[in-house]
């Protein structure tokens, strides 16, 4: 039985070997993303039950996908494959600082199209945590409407929902839109996980003690604000709050897939019953291990790997 349920787009990302205009490279190394499957490869890994909803073309690049996750030993009685349309995927630039470039190629992808009919398909009963993204409510109103529906379903279910915003401006038709969506949903979310840019963006200041009194006037009851490398702040309903400091990571490669680390460290944590303040340290130290690597989740660790860096880590600090 799956703890817990998300759902959003798998792409196959081609990552470039050097550095230099895409038009110019021509070494690729082949990987799979998604800011969803991310967090459902790092919860499985560290020893949860993990149900991913999505949907794929009957296509190479599907097949490719579907093999990975089946392999994470990710629930795939959520996974749809979509004769009608192709698997989205995105190219990657190298870079020696900061984060890279990416082009996406996912409009009209199979993902797009999932919709609250495929929600319903899916049982949600006896899992705890739904998972949610802003990038998979951008994607299409389909999505958009499938997201509000799981909502409801978990909190039919009882389950707990967490909500990282993930703003991704090119898949907006407009600012005011995207603002006005993601703190809609959430203030619909139990648990919310912006970063203090997002934080900014939607909720007009990057004090981080103001971001999350935003979201917990919203209705939210526990919000996380990602510092970046100093850590995180975290501020719950009851009052309780505090800072926790980040992990020195001295080889910073990509920091793309931190926030989507972040999440499932944070997630297993909770899942646990660890208090919100562990569960952020969790959270910090996964985001420290993602950001040596050049994918966002080849390294993410196991339970074992996790616990060892963090007493290494722990005793060092």
């Amino acid at each position: 039985m799956a703890e817990v349920i998300t759902f959003g787009e798998a792409m196959v990302v081609f990552i470039s070997e050097e550095t230099g205009e895409f038009k110019d490279v021509s070494d690729f190394t082949k990987g799979l993303a998604g800011a969803e499957l991310n967090v459902a490869v790092g919860i499985t890994r560290l020893g949860h039950n993990v149900k991913y909803i999505t949907r794929l073309g009957t296509d190479p690049y599907g097949d490719y996908i579907f093999d990975f996750i089946k392999k994470e030993g990710i629930d795939t009685s959520g996974v749809i494959f979509d004769r009608d349309h192709l698997t989205g995927s995105y190219i990657k630039s190298k870079v020696h600082q900061g984060d890279p470039q990416v082009f996406y190629y996912r409009k009209n992808s199979a993902a797009s199209c999932v919709s609250r009919k495929d929600i319903d398909q899916v049982e949600f009963e006896g899992a705890g945590v739904l998972h949610l993204s802003g990038i998979t409510a951008a994607i299409s109103e389909s999505c958009l409407d499938a997201c509000y529906y799981a909502l409801e379903k978990a909190r039919q279910c009882g389950m707990k929902v967490v909500f990282d915003p993930n703003i991704r401006r090119r898949l907006w038709n407009s600012e005011e839109e995207m603002i006005s969506t993601l703190n809609d949903l959430a203030g619909k979310c139990d648990v919310v996980l912006p970063g203090i840019e997002e934080g900014r963006v939607l909720a007009g200041t990057k004090d981080e003690k103001e971001i999350a009194r935003f979201y917990l006037s919203l209705g939210a009851k526990t919000v996380v604000v990602k510092l970046g490398a100093s850590g995180a702040f975290y501020q719950e309903y009851t009052g309780r709050n505090g800072y926790v400091k980040g992990f020195k990571v001295d080889n910073v490669v990509d920091t793309v897939g931190a926030g989507d680390a972040f999440a499932s460290g944070f997630i297993s944590g909770i899942l646990e019953g660890m208090p919100v303040e562990d569960a952020v340290v969790r959270g910090n130290a996964m985001g420290a291990i993602i950001i040596t690597s050049k994918t966002d989740n080849e390294i993410l660790p196991t339970k074992e790997e996790l616990e060892k860096y963090l007493q290494e880590h722990l005793m060092l600090g």
